[in-house]
């Protein structure tokens, strides 16, 4: 599995894709090649996460920050 940096579409690959890219180009072994297929696994599902967590703290924070607020307005208006 040689998966190499879109040149045209350089969005398309994360960093651990395009390092795996560069990796298989070196002439492995059938063990090595089974090991460093198991890491790049390991390291799409690591770095998959990490994605994901960015994303919901940017949406989520924001969003944070505003209920807090409308939640200090609503005490302030009512009760101070």
């Amino acid at each position: 599995m040689n998966i190499m940096m879109n040149t045209s579409n350089p969005k398309t690959a994360t960093a651990v894709e395009w390092l795996y890219g560069y990796i298989c180009e070196i002439a492995l072994d059938n063990e090595n090649a089974e090991r460093l297929k198991w890491l790049y696994e390991q390291a799409k599902a690591i770095e998959k996460q990490q994605i994901l967590n960015a994303h919901l703290t940017g949406l989520i924070h924001p969003l944070e920050k505003e209920a807090t607020s409308q939640a200090q307005d609503y005490y302030n208006e009512n009760y101070y």
